[in-house]
């Protein structure tokens, strides 16, 4: 698995329609409010050349990429938290995920109704946050209710809990996400336990038409206040993009050239989810399979043995470490370990992205 993320946004911000081209899956994306009822799951291959590359050069017999998994929950509107719409119903559904994708409506069109009677991206987005944030509140409150018995018949853990519980509240209380809260290991680990959504990564999706894909004024305000607050924003046209999924792989590339684009805005998501999440990829191989996996940063060679098979973190004894850009450009295996450039490492080796990695356990 790559990494799980969630798309959320005000009722016809774009989320099915980024959701389609994503996933390809085809959801019903509608000009009415709550079009989304059910929340839609939906997983992403994604496409690596350096996979290719390895696959071909080892002669496996297949090949498995790395994943991302999305999942679209119905629109959020001011008062979700409190019933309002149909969103807050379905918030639990992104509890699990690694990232927020934030769908923000940055295109005019009298045909597609808004929740709001003018259109702002940023006011948009905070109304989104601000959910966010009252639904944390309310796990949270119920989670102080329950310490707050414990700690008064002297239970010294349920105090202690209680405690990190209310710093989390002020926090929230004073509409600030999580995510930008300092916190130590105790406050990191209750956030964990609990599932908290603010404490998520959160990419910020600017939904744009193709006349303003280059250049929009709304697309610029949300990139300034995503900025703002350390996020990410990508300038993604929906509607084009779910017709580009929709073509053969070579008439894909011919239509994004069309378009001035060098990328699809999956790769682009994918990008800035790995970079938000501090993730990298690295590769086993062998005749039967080449596989790629994710991993986060600074993971020890060992622990992402543990990865491809619990045997390998248990039983592990040495890692042989190709660099795949070397396998590439020298086209075997066997002239790599004759160039003398295949490395031996320990269990504490730091894996980097790209490692073709061949694991030697005790049997």
């Amino acid at each position: 698995m790559g990494f799980k993320c969630g798309l959320v946004g005000l009722p016809n911000a774009g989320k099915s329609t980024v959701f389609n081209a994503i996933t390809n899956l085809g959801v019903e994306a509608s000009a009415y409010p709550f079009c989304t009822i059910e929340p839609h799951f939906g997983i992403v291959p994604l496409e690596d050349e350096r996979l290719d590359r390895i696959y071909n050069i080892i002669g496996s017999r297949k090949k498995t990429p790395t994943v991302l998994e999305f999942v679209d929950i119905a629109g959020l509107v001011e008062g979700a938290n409190k019933g309002e719409g149909l969103g807050n119903q379905f918030l639990s559904h992104i509890a699990s995920v690694d990232a927020i994708a934030h769908v923000v409506r940055c295109f005019e069109d009298p045909n597609v109704s808004h929740p709001y009677k003018t259109l702002d991206p940023v006011r948009d987005a905070k109304i989104v946050t601000m959910e966010l944030i009252l639904k944390d509140i309310e796990i949270i409150e119920r989670q102080i209710t329950k310490h707050r018995t414990a700690a008064k018949s002297g239970n010294p853990k349920s105090k202690k809990t209680l405690a990190i519980l209310e710093t989390l509240l002020q926090h929230l209380s004073s509409g600030k996400e999580l995510r930008i809260m300092e916190t130590n290991e105790e406050e990191k680990n209750i956030i964990h336990q609990l599932n908290l959504i603010t404490a998520k990564p959160v990419i910020y999706i600017a939904n744009v038409d193709e006349a303003h894909f280059k250049q929009s004024s709304l697309v610029k305000s949300l990139s300034d206040y995503a900025n703002s607050i350390d996020s990410f924003c990508i300038p993604f046209c929906g509607k084009a993009q779910a017709e580009i999924a929709e073509l053969e792989e070579k008439d894909q590339i011919e239509f994004l050239r069309a378009m001035g684009l060098e990328e699809t805005g999956l790769q682009k998501l994918v990008k800035a989810g790995y970079n938000v999440l501090n993730l990298i990829t690295f590769f086993t191989a062998n005749e039967n399979e080449a596989h790629a996996w994710t991993i986060p940063k600074g993971t020890q060679v060992q622990k992402a043995g543990g990865k491809v098979h619990t045997d390998f973190e248990k039983k592990f004894i040495k890692a042989e470490v190709i660099k795949t850009k070397d396998l590439i450009e020298h086209g075997s295996v066997k002239a790599l370990h004759d160039l003398g450039l295949v490395a031996v490492h320990g269990k504490d080796y730091i894996v980097e992205d790209g490692d073709l990695i061949f694991f030697r356990i005790n049997k």
